[in-house]
């Protein structure tokens, strides 16, 4: 009985191997370092071939011409290169309208090379969209890790992006620090979140930089809580790194404290000691 079970299953194998055709016999090919089959691009088609347009929330400024008088009045410290490795349009290529704004924060963690990029866009047809990416910059030649995704945001956010910038705190000191009385608060990053905040309309620039010291990132909450609120909810894995969401009431209340205090934000002392 074992024997002729043996020779049948035998006889099953063989049959199955008779009927899969050999490698020399496939017509795909294995690229080098893959690890599953894919069929070849044609070359010429892989040069040739119409690609489609990026969607609006993926490029919401898209195919605008410069203006004669030359390009807009893009006040950043990113470089057009950086934006393109977290495959972002750069700044200075995007051309605003009257009745449009664009805003950028940008979260560096001081403990972390994790970090995150959110772009908010507001366009005068009513639309507003979110560009969003996060990874890890640092000791590599690219992005690493990079996830993000481009989105259409909900009616009510154009308005709200709009009044963010022409917010009041973009007329503070691009470099600040908050002074209690007559001593400053020193704004030493070691285990908290840095932010660069940038604007862009028809009219004007602007960049603000925030240390992880409560009360400066606390003059920026309301900016703060609309573009890391937009930025939730769409991707799991930009969720995890933002622990405490968008809640900057603890910035804010320190923020509130020391202008109650009679404190303000004063501009940073080029001359200071790190």
């Amino acid at each position: 009985m074992a024997n002729r079970m043996q020779r049948a299953a035998l006889g099953l194998a063989l049959s199955l191997m008779a009927a899969t055709p050999s490698l020399a016999q496939q017509t795909y090919v294995v690229p080098p370092g893959a690890g599953s089959p894919y069929p070849p691009p044609d070359p010429q088609d892989w040069w040739s071939a119409e690609r489609p347009p990026p969607a609006d929330a993926a490029d919401p400024m898209a195919r605008r011409r410069l203006p004669r008088a030359g390009p807009p009045p893009v006040v950043t410290p990113v470089e057009p290169t950086l934006y393109r490795l977290w495959g972002l349009p750069p700044l200075q290529t995007q051309v605003v309208y009257g009745g449009e704004a664009m805003i950028e924060v940008w979260r560096r963690p001081s403990n972390s090379v994790d970090q995150m990029v959110i772009r908010l866009t507001a366009r005068r047809d009513g639309k507003a969209f979110a560009q969003v990416r996060a990874g890890r910059a640092c000791c590599e030649p690219e992005i690493a890790r990079r996830v993000g995704f481009d989105v259409e945001l909900p009616a009510g956010y154009r308005g709200r992006i709009l009044e963010l910038a022409t917010s009041a705190v973009w007329n503070s000191p691009r470099d600040a620090v908050a002074q209690e009385g007559n001593a400053s608060v020193g704004s030493i990053c070691l285990d908290g979140v840095a932010y660069d905040l940038i604007r862009l309309t028809e009219v004007a620039g602007g960049v603000l930089r925030r240390d992880c010291e409560e009360a400066e990132v606390g003059e920026a909450a309301d900016l703060l809580e609309t573009a890391i609120g937009a930025a939730m909810g769409h991707e799991p894995r930009i969720d995890v790194i933002l622990p405490n969401g968008a809640d900057f009431s603890r910035e804010r209340a320190a923020y509130e404290a020391l202008i109650a205090g009679g404190g303000r934000i004063k501009p940073e002392d080029p001359t200071r000691a790190p």
